[in-house]
């Protein structure tokens, strides 16, 4: 029996400082509130949200062989993420960014390139890829996935029976060519509000979501941050309200949101519940900072997503 969760696509440090309203002149000192880093990006950073929610999980992606790489190296062994498939790229920097939050939680940023988007359908990926019960593809824009290889690996752990999910990050208008490509293989797909309107035209959410299933998809979740999300389930269409927090620091939102819908998929859940989870999950991410905020386990997250109140407003 298949188990456990394989991500593939962008991993990245993220060094998250807050508050920060403004950059001061000068070159004097100011002190804030923290600051925290961890390992991010479409596939690290699920995978680590998932490896916090219990789920066994490897990761197929790319570092470099610097310190920033060996630092990521460490954060993902020490959460008990399975590296087998994460290359080691000689001569490159890792991909870093570094996250200006304000007192409103909004996040600035500024990224230096490196080898986390070098993420490629090796063999080691494929073999987790088509061994786990589920695979997370967060590699659209990838120069060594896009155009086919990746839909390949996707299509092949489709055909081993693995679960599908698929997510975005900062896609250009080519991700159309490619969704065409994967949605074919993909059980969920999860973009958010801005990615599916602007991929395909639509401002109504559930008019974007129908293109995407239009195009293979078997099930769309669009999230909307405050907003909740929009979700097209075995057909049935629903909408379901964010909870209503005070955001630190939103970095993460949409990979745990991605991690929590799995990891709760993962213990069986139905997917409009598995969806609530999702959200119970990136609320308590926002309330903190950096990748896992203040995420502590599926237990208590399910207790969150019991007590926390609902924004119904929104």
């Amino acid at each position: 029996m298949k188990t456990g969760l394989a991500c593939i696509g962008l991993t990245t440090l993220d060094v998250v400082a807050r508050a920060i309203d403004a950059l001061p002149e000068g070159e004097g000192t100011t002190l804030i509130e923290g600051i925290a880093c961890a390992p991010a990006g479409t596939a690290a950073g699920a995978a680590l949200v998932a490896a916090k929610l219990g789920v066994p999980v490897s990761l197929a992606s790319a570092v470099g062989d610097d310190l920033v790489g060996r630092f990521i190296r460490m954060a993902l062994d020490e959460a008990g993420v399975n590296l087998t498939a994460l290359d080691t790229m000689p001569g490159l920097p890792s991909s870093t960014t570094v996250l200006a939050v304000d007192s409103a939680g909004r996040r600035p940023n500024f990224h230096a390139l490196g080898a986390g988007m070098l993420a490629a359908a090796t063999p080691e990926a494929l073999a987790v890829a088509t061994s786990a019960r589920f695979l997370h593809y967060a590699g659209i824009g990838g120069p060594r996935l896009d155009g086919g290889a990746g839909a390949e690996l996707v299509k092949a752990a489709s055909e081993a029976g693995v679960i599908v999910t698929c997510d975005l990050i900062s896609p250009q208008a080519s991700a159309l060519d490619e969704l065409k490509r994967l949605l074919p293989y993909v059980d969920y797909f999860l973009p958010s509000a801005a990615e599916a309107q602007m991929l395909t035209g639509q401002d109504d959410l559930f008019a974007a979501a129908e293109v995407f299933i239009g195009l293979g998809a078997k099930n769309c979740l669009i999230k909307n941050g405050g907003k909740g999300s929009v979700v097209v389930l075995d057909g049935v269409r629903s909408t379901l309200p964010a909870y209503a927090i005070k955001p630190i620091d939103t970095t993460s939102c949409g990979d745990s949101y991605c991690a929590g819908f799995i990891a709760a998929l993962n213990r069986d859940w139905p997917p409009l519940e598995a969806a609530r989870f999702a959200t119970a999950t990136a609320a308590l991410v926002a309330q903190g900072l950096a990748t896992l905020g203040k995420l502590e386990s599926f237990e208590a997250t399910e207790a969150a997503m019991r007590s926390m109140n609902l924004n119904e407003a929104a």
